[in-house]
């Protein structure tokens, strides 16, 4: 499996590399599935977070069937390297980081080293970027004459007063450096604003062919960190769920979309270079989540490094020496399963054709923009943009929503130009907290669809839905928004998923659809988003037409039953 992974990687690569990045696109093809070593260097100290590295971990890994480790290291320290000039990392230091590359380069896995919370860096860019661009230098210069195999990462998750401009120069002015002793080594780029997909539309390349783009992904930010106990708040998403649905697969799908463009645009090499999700969520949700995020990657042709071997996030315990079996096998084996669906009951839908006066637009520290009905849509027109996205703050407040419910908001909008901006469910009082976790989107200039899934942990009558716009004065029109309350429904079971094979389509419509109806299913329900059933006919086997034509565009879902089986299906009216 692993070779055949690799060989996958490669020929996707290769297809979109021609004849440059060549070597870039190869290399991440050989980097394909890995794991950190995290919580070990990028700590203040190898001991400080109770996860030292030991020399064993390397060969575990490799027989376990991944191919590469990221080593992610805090070089800041003063016990690592000096504050003044010139700044110079300890041989000790340098020399223990040497033992762990060796040790994994003589396993026969790839190795990235990178820099990691260099939180003076982020605090005081140009203060500090004399001693990251000479430390840089230094670990340039002393591994000069290793193989391809180690590859460097110039700084993990760019953030604070080092902001996106900043960033371009900063990593442009690092990677010459690394030319000097490495002119072909291969050197991986991340983006600002924490390294996620929203810092992708900033990033600025530069002209050279061994580089690769890396981003990080840990969402719905709700389920992969509750609890996390450095992270304030997240013991209220406590018992949030990743049900592996058509919507939070759809969510991922269009997450990712931007990247994908972007890649094909560019002709660079994409890695995940951080996806995962914390202990405090439940097994089957992480294994869920995992299979899919993993599986999502590879089919994208992409290379990927999972947070992490041994912590919080892991898939080893030092501490007894056990694996979490289920992990492994989500990484590295689980095949991707078929989705479960959601059904459900609007609890608000936009009729921006009518009425816009439900929806409210505040601005703040200097942003300016209005709120219009435009074309039966609802449309900000940004004069000034500000410094953060509540400073331009579109909401519709008095939304009820129920304790122990899971709801769903999904809307339809683009930009005039490429821009990102963010989604919430929240309170309408102090402090202002989400209860849907922040999702980020990124919008251009065709009509996309974006939804987010959040369980209700309280009962709130008076919640607002949110949209943050004040990071940019690109112009946004959303054509609608709904929020649903909605019931998971499962697959019936493992074998009932292998022999279903009655089919729908074509999925978009504009006038007929078509059930292949191959399960001896004898009803069909034809339902509203709302949950009205519109339409209830009798199936035969095999063929069957129903005419659609005169309903408006929208969401709709298909419920085909008999006495045993039911299975439902989201179809688009165009």
């Amino acid at each position: 499996m692993k070779i055949l992974f690799s060989v996958f990687l490669l020929v996707s690569s290769l297809l979109l590399s021609g004849q440059t990045r060549e070597k870039a696109f190869e290399i991440n093809a050989q980097l394909g599935r890995g794991i950190n070593f995290g919580n070990m260097f990028e700590a203040p100290s190898e001991t400080a977070w109770g996860n030292p590295w030991k020399p064993e971990y390397p060969k575990i890994i490799a027989d376990l069937g991944f191919n590469h480790v990221r080593i992610p290291v805090r070089w800041e320290p003063e016990e690592r390297s000096a504050a003044t000039e010139p700044f110079t990392i300890t041989p000790e230091f340098l020399n223990r980081i040497k033992e762990v590359v060796d040790s994994c380069l003589n396993t026969g896995l790839y190795a990235i080293i990178n820099m990691h919370h260099h939180e003076e860096l982020f605090e005081n860019p140009d203060g500090q970027k004399e001693r990251f661009l000479t430390q840089w230098k230094q670990i340039s210069e002393y591994f000069a004459d290793y193989p391809d195999s180690l590859l460097f990462e110039i700084l993990n998750e760019p953030h604070g007063n080092l902001d996106a401009t900043k960033w371009n120069t900063f990593f442009a002015d690092a990677l010459s450096t690394i030319r000097e002793d490495n002119p072909d080594r291969v050197v991986l780029i991340g983006t600002a604003e924490y390294g996620g997909l929203g810092g992708l539309s900033k990033l600025e390349l530069h002209d050279d062919d061994n580089i690769i783009v890396t981003v990080h992904y840990y969402n719905p930010f709700s389920f992969t960190h509750q609890g996390a106990e450095w992270s304030n708040g997240t013991d209220a998403w406590l018992g949030t769920e990743w049900t592996d649905t058509e919507t939070e697969r759809e969510i991922v799908q269009d997450e990712f979309a931007p990247l994908k463009a972007w890649e094909q645009q560019k002709n660079i090499p994409v890695h995940v270079g951080e996806f995962g999700s914390y202990s405090k969520a439940d097994m089957d949700s992480r294994e869920r989540w995992t299979t899919y995020i993993a599986r999502f990657i590879e089919s994208q042709g992409w290379s990927w490094t999972y947070w992490e071997f041994s912590a919080g996030f892991g898939i080893y315990n030092p501490d007894d020496d056990s694996y979490n079996n289920r992990l492994i096998d989500a990484l590295l084996n689980n095949e991707m399963s078929e989705p479960a669906v959601y059904v459900g009951t609007a609890i608000y839908s936009s009729q921006f054709d009518q009425t816009i006066n439900d929806w409210s637009l505040s601005t703040n520290n200097g942003a300016g923009a209005t709120l219009i009905q435009s074309s039966g849509n609802l449309a900000v027109d940004i004069t000034t943009a500000g410094s953060e996205g509540w400073h331009i703050q579109l909401a519709k407040n008095n939304v009820a929503l129920e304790a122990g419910k899971k709801y769903r908001l999904t809307f339809k909008a683009k930009s005039v130009d490429d821009r990102t901006a963010t989604s919430y469910v929240g309170m309408n009082v102090s402090p202002w907290s989400s209860y849907s976790g922040y999702s980020g989107f990124s919008l251009t200039d065709t009509f996309r669809v974006y939804s987010t899934v959040f369980d209700m942990t309280t009962t709130d009558n008076y919640a607002r839905i949110v949209f943050d716009l004040g990071t940019n004065a690109s112009d946004i029109t959303i054509e609608y928004i709904t929020l649903e309350s909605v019931e998971i429904q499962f697959p019936t079971s493992v074998e009932s998923v292998k022999i279903l094979k009655s089919k729908i389509y074509p999925n978009p419509t504009y006038n007929q659809l078509f059930i292949d109806n191959q399960d001896d299913f004898q009803q069909l329900q034809l339902k509203t988003i709302d949950g009205q059933t519109i339409q209830q006919t009798q199936l035969a086997n095999h063929l069957n037409e129903i005419t659609v034509d005169k309903l408006s565009s929208g969401i709709y879902f298909v419920t085909l039953s008999n006495q045993v089986l039911q299975q439902t299906f989201k179809i688009i009216k165009k």
